[in-house]
């Protein structure tokens, strides 16, 4: 392969170059469209390309009487004029118009395999979830895999289907369960089975799970008690004693997630729900947004439009879970950069360490912390004040320090438990404190009459009459913010709780649903969204709650507190509400700011801070805004980055698996360098493409265009996967720079139908009137094509060198058969200043001077043009001829001429018609074959994804010679691709000749494995390119 430094080339303006044979008919008149006209095409199908190879190829062996300076004259006089003309196309060849009729123009039949007899949209069976199930955790839920190939709407419609038919199985399960007459003595009978080792075991489960209960129960005080005081605003005196109502609603969304998930919603029987307590800043912009549109005087609408809003959230958010579960879409929500997620979270962690300050610092202006003079005054108004903000920041800080060294799951429950006695015991024993002081002196919470208010008093803040529905509209954006953020906690955190509780058989998607019902449900009854815990529900585990038992005894205990009210809020410190307030924003602003570290790269790192800095200074939903917007920004710059070109290839190192006369190949690898293969990848778009640019710029430089001329620019675009409107254009730019140069922009890899073909044909590239464009299928029928016009423009050509090119071709000094096509590139004697030319007539001397100096000298060739002087056609001299312009040029001692006479008598003349198998893969060898004229074509397959390489064997070359020579079975399968006239060599007719002519026979030998290693050189050169 060779680097890019040695592939640059560059291009000149030649009038004579870059008019393919199609461009026929050359007049000043608008071309007229025939009928079957396509806007765009490739310029020939592999059945053309191919019919233009095999005539090439058998020009290396055959000859036709004719004249040749008569048809040089005609084709002079016919391009004497219009070779200073613009030319016009004519339509290309047309694509396949049947689904069946592939790229070689015949129609095939469409291959059926066992899987097409499978239905397009799958069937889930309706069998019961026993992992999901309240009762029975013996039984699988058994699910049938998803069609891979299925469309989003299909998807979508049947997920739909699939819910409702389990929804309706089970709906029918339980009717007939109720409908089912109880047998009394059955159950006496099982009753009086019981023995009293079983009811021991019975009696004994709860009592195993009150420890997990006990732990459970502490973290849902705790977490209530802090968040649920937070949830309303109490800075706005409209929520001033709102703290006991957060609470309630706290412990009200906890216990409804509770049962959704133990009673079968969740696969984690023991998980734990609780309040999604990320909303909370957005609960401070909504009330913030409704009171500026309804104003503080209507105290009343404010509260009962806050309070809607707050119910519609959680709805909203359920109906998003929902959505998602039941059309199987969570794993959508892993396309969202986590580090945007990241940075929320970093946000939401700087908004709860504020709320501590204003909790523990007693900040009571309205709108809360704020990052001026007045909010510093009020923290700094004394020493007291000062101790009560700082202790529990440095109680934060001690936990932190205390859990990276001891994990057991009671420490952080056992040290917020400490707090309080620790407190009582100082102030009161020490100080000699008593409640209303440790009140008035701002230590404990002052709550007033709210200690007395039942838990269902939010209730009564509901009034339908008092609703400005104009403020809950304008809530909206904030709303559809909260929701978007909420959604993407779950199918995150649910396969990682998976992971550390040892749960394999985890389904997102039903976990989704999960979430739905139970913020649907926590919606209606006018409390705060929620989801499943993963800190509490890992601590919840590992202490022994496991089991639907301990989730159920959690949900009763839980509401049992609630239902005492919360007047055990006036008892407690203010410091411990601080303190799990500062720990939790804490540990979420090191997960954001300090673990990223070395984990992600600047960009997101930047984006991350950037995100924390917005949410802080503006608002929660610009700072989500701005992480999308920047994560946009810094994936294009880091897009951009990528290189577009896969891989740089010019014409020497990239071949096209077409096995031509050695003559031939030896002119294709010296003219190659006039060929570019550019291999692009990925996504051409406005931040990729112009590197591509740069590059073809740079290689049509006059500087390197006078080492490196070009004719020919492949571009690959197989691996491209899609182009916008910006690359598109870019591409008509490189077009018309190449066209300028006469170089001819080659296209390959690319589909009509597909995205690429689509914008290229939306720019007008690709079109049957585009000059200078060639499109194909794929690099190897671009590779064939260029190299048949190398081929047809050399032939055609009135050049001394091209006529050499033709006599060192043929078998013998007949006249030479010109290609009927005209080809794209115009070559006389009058060009003979241009780079591209003297490559081209340089190119043609060295592939003729070997061979024209060892025919001339060897006394074989002597003869055989003795026998065509006297017009001597018999088979054995022809077969010589054969054998000498077939194998002569691999062999640089002449005297080997003479061992080819041996060969003659051997051989088998064989007419061979289209279609013919002449060996299939894993055939044992028995013979080689000399092509004299036609097409014989390889079939390699790969078993790796039914990989498979054809390769066409031309006149002038040798089949089936490396498994012949080493005796092992056919590596391929070998038909003939048109109409064939070969030369069989058997295994007796070499062996006949090894014995009776053994040094003869080793040169043969020789000569045969020498046309093998070249062979296998110019397929692996093939490879190379198209690997790469």
């Amino acid at each position: 392969m060779n680097s890019f430094a040695s592939a640059q080339h560059t291009s000149s303006f030649s009038a004579f170059e870059g008019r393919s044979y199609r461009f026929q008919n050359v007049v000043s008149e608008s071309h007229k469209r025939p009928e079957g006209f396509q806007p765009s095409s490739y310029t020939a199908t592999s059945d053309n390309i191919r019919g233009d190879t095999a005539e090439l190829g058998d020009m290396a062996l055959s000859s036709d009487d004719g004249n040749h300076s008569a048809f040089s004259n005609e084709y002079e006089d016919q391009d004497a004029n219009a070779i200073q003309e613009e030319d016009v196309p004519t339509p290309r060849s047309e694509l396949p118009k049947s689904p069946v009729e592939g790229y070689f123009g015949a129609k095939r039949q469409p291959h059926k395999s066992r899987f097409e007899e499978a239905p397009l949209l799958s069937r889930p069976r309706a069998t019961p979830s026993g992992d999901y199930g309240a009762v029975d955790d013996g039984h699988k839920d058994v699910r049938v895999e998803e069609n891979k190939n299925m469309v989003p709407g299909e998807a979508a419609m049947e997920a739909v289907g699939s819910q409702w038919s389990s929804l309706r199985t089970h709906m029918r399960a339980m009717a007939s369960a109720a409908r089912r007459p109880r047998n009394l003595e059955t159950l006496v009978s099982k009753a009086r089975e019981l023995t009293w080792s079983d009811v021991r075991k019975m009696g004994m489960q709860p009592i195993h799970q009150i420890p997990a209960v006990i732990l459970g129960v502490l973290l849902n005080v705790l977490d209530g008690v802090s968040y649920g005081m937070i949830m309303f605003p109490t800075s706005n005196p409209l929520f001033a004693d709102f703290g006991g109502d957060g609470v309630s609603m706290f412990f009200m969304t906890c216990i409804i997630s509770q049962l959704v998930y133990t009673c079968g919603g969740s696969i984690f029987k023991g998980g734990n729900g609780s309040m999604m307590i990320e909303v909370v800043p957005f609960y401070h912009i909504l009330v913030q947004v409704i009171t500026k549109v309804v104003g503080e005087k209507d105290g009343q609408a404010v509260v009962a439009t806050t309070m809607v809003a707050f119910a519609l959230s959680s709805v909203f958010t359920g109906l998003a879970f929902l959505l998602l579960g039941v059309l199987r879409l969570g794993v959508i929500i892993s396309y969202f950069p986590r580090h945007i997620l990241v940075g929320c979270i970093g946000g939401v962690g700087v908004f709860l360490i504020e709320t501590g300050l204003a909790v523990a610092g007693r900040i009571e202006e309205d709108g809360g912390f704020k990052y001026n003079g007045a909010t510093l005054a009020a923290l700094t108004e004394s020493w007291a004040v000062i101790a009560q903000w700082t202790i529990p920041l440095a109680l934060a800080f001690l936990l932190s320090f205390i859990t990276t060294r001891i994990h057991h799951p009671l420490v952080f429950p056992g040290y917020f438990l400490a707090i309080p006695i620790v407190f009582y015991a100082v102030s009161m024993g020490v100080f000699g404190m008593n409640m209303q002081d440790l009140r008035d002196h701002g230590w404990v919470f002052d709550v007033g009459r709210a200690s007395d208010a039942p838990f269902y008093r939010y209730f009564s803040y509901f009034d339908l009459r008092s609703i400005s529905w104009e403020a809950l509209w304008a809530t909206l954006p904030t709303q559809l913010a909260l929701v978007f953020f909420g959604i993407l906690h779950v199918p995150l955190n649910v396969p990682a709780l998976g992971v550390s509780v040892n749960e394999d058989n985890v389904d997102t998607d039903r976990e989704l649903i999960a979430h739905g019902v139970s913020n649907v449900a926590a919606g209606f009854l006018g409390t705060v969204p929620n989801y499943l815990c993963y800190v509490n529900s890992v601590l919840f585990y590992r202490v022994g709650g496991g089991s639907r038992l301990s989730g159920l005894m959690l949900a009763a205990v839980t509401t049992l507190i609630m239902l005492l009210g919360p007047g055990m809020i006036a008892f407690l410190p203010i410091m411990v509400v601080g303190a799990l307030i500062f720990v939790l924003g804490i540990d979420l602003v090191r997960e954001a700011l300090f673990d990223t570290i070395g984990r992600v790269n600047r960009l997101e790192y930047l984006t991350i801070a950037v995100i924390i800095v917005v949410m802080t200074c503006s608002d929660f939903v610009v700072g989500s805004l701005v992480g999308i917007m920047l994560a946009c920004l810094f994936f294009v710059m880091q897009t951009s980055r990528k290189n577009a070109v896969r891989s740089v290839f010019n014409g020497h190192a990239a071949r096209s698996t077409v096995r031509r006369h050695m003559t031939q190949r030896r002119f294709l690898e010296q003219v190659g360098h006039q060929t570019l293969i550019f291999k692009l990848q990925g996504s051409l778009f406005f931040g990729t493409i112009n590197s591509v640019e740069q590059l073809i710029r740079k290689m049509l430089d006059i500087a390197t265009w006078k080492q490196n001329p070009i004719r020919f620019l492949i571009m690959d675009l197989t691996q491209v996967n899609s182009m916008d409107f910006s690359a598109a254009e870019a591409m008509t730019r490189i077009h018309r720079m190449l066209s300028s140069k006469s170089v001819i922009l080659v296209l390959c890899g690319v589909k009509a139908e597909g995205d690429v073909g689509t914008a290229l044909q939306n720019v007008d590239l690709w079109t049957d009137l585009s000059m200078h464009l060639e499109v194909f299928a794929s690099l190897n029928e671009a590779l064939e094509w260029t190299e048949n016009e190398f081929l047809r423009s050399m032939y055609s050509s009135g050049l001394s060198a091209g006529q050499a090119l033709g006599q060192a071709s043929l078998s013998n000094s007949a006249e030479l058969r010109v290609p009927k096509r005209k080809p794209v590139l115009h070559l006389d004697d009058g060009f003979a200043n241009s780079p591209r030319y003297n490559q081209l007539h340089e190119a043609a001397k060295t592939a003729t001077y070997d061979f024209r100096t060892r025919h001339e000298t060897s006394p074989v060739g002597a003869r055989s043009r003795s026998r065509e002087s006297g017009k001597d056609s018999n088979v054995d001299g022809h077969a010589l001829s054969l054998l000498v312009s077939t194998l002569g040029p691999y062999t640089d001692d002449a005297s080997v001429e003479s061992a080819f006479k041996h060969l003659v008598p051997e051989l088998k003349e064989l007419e061979l018609s289209e279609g013919t198998v002449l060996w299939e893969r894993d055939d044992t060898p028995d013979a080689l074959y000399f092509i004299e004229s036609g097409i014989l074509k390889a079939r390699y397959v790969f078993p790796q994804d039914n990989y498979e390489i054809n390769e066409a064997m031309l006149a002038g070359t040798i089949a089936g010679e490396l498994s012949f020579l080493s005796q092992q079975k056919r590596n391929s399968t070998v038909t003939v691709e048109k109409d064939a006239k070969v030369w069989r060599l058997d295994g007796e007719a070499l062996q006949s000749i090894e014995q009776h002519h053994t040094r003869d026979y080793a040169k043969i030998i020789q000569t045969l494995l020498r046309v093998t290693a070249d062979e296998h050189d110019c397929l692996m050169s093939y490879l190379v390119s198209r690997l790469s």
